[in-house]
């Protein structure tokens, strides 16, 4: 069994070397990460200086009962009010400086996942559920953008505030203030983290909820028509519902348990906070302390407990951030069951000279093509028939690398596709599939994802050789038609024959038509059979055919009965020996009269 997408497990321990993955992404901009560095020390001392400022004014009011001087208060009230301006832009021009870094992190991260699930194989596209999937990336990107921006800007400050915070009580005021500061801190941070390990399996359980339910929504729609042909909305509302309400549930429990998490911090600064004061107020009674030290231990206290507070919301996020960012790194660590070999070459065949030499193919245990052998000469067209399930797909999948063959030797040219890198191996095949999906974009823009880099000219070539051209003249918008999602503005016909025309552009030496008509009403059938062998000319063909009458003209025809070839030669050759082939022609004929 593969392993899930989803954390379905108990929950662990922070997973801190989470970070150390992202250093590499951060390090582009190692003079931008620097400057910001300094920005945060240099706001952090101005942070620290203005409970002094406050001190000295109110100390300077206070003594103003017996002096008339006023040139002092005024000389500090200007200068409290700059340091505080000056800690502010420190901190947005910190921020701004470390945005760029955040962003080309996240920009980097996202590309390599985009193509790293790119490179994973066929059976992991086959299991993934892509609306979770997606949920997961976006969650672990935006993760990324909370990590490096409050542990850096807030943990990290924070933590050093405190201590030059408890040091100064230590030295200006005595062990009294510098013990109650440390045991609230060092209760908060505790009971922040053992309330947050403790409620961290409600916020996975939602985040599961979440992308259960997001994948259940995008999944019924991607599957609109299915579900008005069964007339099934009420039945994909009601599994739509169940997803929600299972996110509801755990939701609520997160809620419930956040709300245990806050009262407790909250608990915990006011006794210290009522603590403090009772004791910096029976010192200025005593006459040990001044009105100015009460209110600097006020602002201190007040400075540090606002963003100690936020400490416990920023924490909560981070222990979030972390498990979002360890799903998506998860997808990184996935490693592809079809890889280039080191020796691999890049360079594409020309010439289109295919050959399977005694290909055996077992999928789940399940024996699929067994001893399987013929070769395609460069320039031939070679069909391949059989009943459903005789493993006629599987070739194509097999000739793609999608899967690599249990034993046997699958060659273009004489080179083994092993010897290839897949970009080379790809490079050298077309296919018109037998169901042509499209991207929810252009017609041209459809047609041209064959070969990105052709020319305006050689388009419009493959889009004559499809016998397309009159099609979209006819069109009101033309090349700029919307297709719609997967295609579902065009008919059956009209998508094979975009298909077609993307499959030409591609210029490719081997062309690959897999049921390409199957599907298609006898008319459609005909005009797309004129296009593939306008298509196929100076190619080298491999068709797989469920209608025998689409492949009359093969030069060969392998035709395949579980998994082995049965029969091969030409359509007259095989038809006189009146074996499988003959058989499965008499049906489909009987087929065609009935109709």
């Amino acid at each position: 069994m593969r392993p899930s997408l989803y954390f379905d497990g108990p929950v662990g321990k922070l997973n801190w070397k989470v970070v150390g993955l992202l250093w590499p992404y951060l390090f582009e901009f190692k003079g931008r990460i620097f400057l910001a560095m300094l920005c945060l020390v240099v706001a952090k001392l101005a942070s620290v200086g203005l409970p002094f400022i406050l001190k000295d004014l109110v100390d300077s009011l206070d003594a103003q009962k017996t002096a008339t001087i006023v040139a002092v208060p005024i000389a500090l009230v200007l200068a409290y009010g700059s340091v505080r301006f000056l800690n502010v832009i420190i901190g947005e021009i910190r921020d701004t400086l470390f945005g760029r870094v955040t962003e080309r992190a996240i920009r980097r991260l996202g590309l390599a996942v985009f193509e790293h699930l790119h490179r994973l194989d066929l059976d992991f596209h086959l299991d993934r559920r892509t609306g979770g999937l997606s949920r997961d990336i976006e969650r672990g990107t935006s993760g990324v953008s909370f990590l490096m921006r409050f542990m850096v800007f807030n943990i990290v400050p924070t933590l050093l505030e405190i201590s030059l915070v408890i040091i100064i009580f230590f030295i200006n005021y005595g062990i009294g203030f510098a013990l109650i500061t440390l045991i609230a801190v060092v209760a908060y941070i505790g009971y922040s983290i053992v309330a947050t390990e403790w409620r961290t399996g409600f916020v996975r359980d939602a985040a599961n909820a979440d992308s259960l339910s997001n994948t259940r929504a995008v999944d019924s729609l991607l599957n609109y028509e299915t579900v008005k042909y069964f007339n099934n909305e009420r039945y994909e509302s009601q599994r739509y519902d169940e997803a929600l309400d299972q996110w509801e549930v755990a939701k609520r429990k997160n809620r419930l348990s956040l709300f245990a998490l806050n009262a407790g911090q909250a608990l915990i600064i006011a006794v210290a906070m009522t603590a403090m004061m009772g004791l910096a107020a029976y010192e200025v009674t005593e006459g040990n302390m001044t009105l100015g030290d009460f209110v600097l231990i006020n602002a201190f206290m007040m400075q540090l407990f606002i963003p100690l507070n936020f400490l416990g919301f920023v924490y909560r996020e981070i222990r979030g951030a972390l498990a979002n960012i360890e799903r998506m790194f998860s997808l990184l660590d996935k490693v592809p069951a079809i890889q280039d070999i080191p020796s691999a070459s890049n360079v594409t065949p020309t010439q289109g000279e295919l050959a399977f030499n005694h290909i055996c193919f077992n999928y789940d245990e399940r024996s699929i093509l067994k001893d399987v052998s013929f070769s395609i000469p460069a320039g031939q067209k070679v069909a391949v028939v059989g009943e459903s399930g005789a493993g006629k797909s599987t070739l194509i999948k097999l000739l793609f690398r999608f899967y690599d063959v249990d034993s046997g030797l699958i060659t273009i040219d004489g080179h083994d596709i092993k010897q290839l890198t897949q970009q080379a191996l790809r490079q050298s095949i077309a296919i018109v599939p037998q169901d042509t999906v499209l991207f929810n974009d252009t017609i041209y823009n459809n047609i041209l994802y064959g070969q990105p880099t052709a020319t305006d000219e050689a388009l419009k070539e493959a889009v004559h050789l499809a016998n397309l051209t009159d099609f979209i003249e006819s069109l009101p918008q033309k090349w700029q038609t919307k297709v719609g999602e997967r295609g579902l503005k065009l008919s059956g016909g009209e998508k094979q024959r975009v298909s077609i025309a993307r499959a030409i552009l591609k210029a490719t030496p081997i062309l690959v038509f897999d049921e390409a008509t199957s599907s298609l009403d006898s008319q459609s059938e005909q005009a797309i059979l004129s296009a593939l062998k306008v298509a196929a000319k100076g190619h080298t063909s491999l068709v797989v055919a469920h209608r025998l009458s689409t492949i009359v003209d093969a030069d060969k025809i392998v035709v395949l009965s579980e998994g082995r070839i049965a029969e091969q030669g030409t359509h007259k050759a095989l038809l006189s020996q009146n074996g499988v082939y003959a058989k499965l022609w008499r049906i489909q004929n009987e087929q065609t009269i009935t109709h």
